[in-house]
């Protein structure tokens, strides 16, 4: 599927916001066939912001979508994993990501680390420029909360709370909307749903302007 941002209307109360610009594809487990549930779900989000690259620089996309032992090879050519790495269960975070874009499509990408989700609330005006400026979607990987998420949208409501628009790449079978929204694969969240407080984040923020 694509776009799935379009899907979903802003929460109630909702007084700015910013989302996602440009087309992209929804990546989810098993959806090219390769069995990666339990592990795969960093190489999803990584795909998902890598449609949203190519579809971005077009013809001058040196490249398609990589599938994951793709990616898993470009991160031992760069000296980031041992041979081993290839065709491994091993999971990837967004530093890696952040590695293969640049690499593959020599676009730098931002990597925002917070130590707690708590501190997230610190950083959502900055995550909302990140759409406003450039409009790309962005991968959030953990290490206690392990579990990639990919970012299509922030709003901020009237209590100065915010909601982010997550796309959850640990969806399995085929993609519909009702299917999405109905099972919250697709959904605003508070940021307390979303972010725990014992685990750090990094945000993978693709800094390759919308045209």
């Amino acid at each position: 599927m694509s776009d799935i941002h379009e899907l979903v209307s802003m929460p109630e109360g909702c007084v700015e916001s910013a989302v996602v610009r440009g087309s992209y594809e929804y990546y989810h487990y098993i959806c090219d066939g390769l069995n990666d549930k339990g592990w795969g779900c960093g190489y999803r989000s990584l795909q998902t912001l890598c449609s949203w690259v190519c579809h971005q620089l077009n013809e001058d996309a040196p490249q398609p979508v990589p599938d994951l032992h793709q990616i898993q090879q470009t991160l031992v050519d760069i000296g980031d994993k041992p041979t081993s790495f290839v065709k491994s269960r091993e999971w990837i975070g967004s530093y890696e990501s952040c590695l293969c874009i640049d690499q593959l499509y020599n676009v730098c990408c931002k990597i925002l680390h917070v130590t707690t989700g708590a501190e997230v609330q610190d950083k959502a005006l900055e995550i909302l420029m990140h759409f406003k400026s450039f409009g790309s979607p962005v991968m959030i990987g953990g290490d206690t909360d392990c579990s990639s998420k990919t970012l299509l949208g922030i709003c901020k409501v009237q209590n100065d709370e915010f909601y982010f628009l997550i796309s959850d790449p640990h969806f399995v079978g085929v993609a519909s909307p009702r299917v999405l929204l109905d099972d919250g694969w697709l959904k605003w969240r508070k940021l307390e749903d979303v972010f725990h407080k014992n685990s750090f984040y990094n945000f993978c923020l693709p800094q390759l302007r919308k045209l």
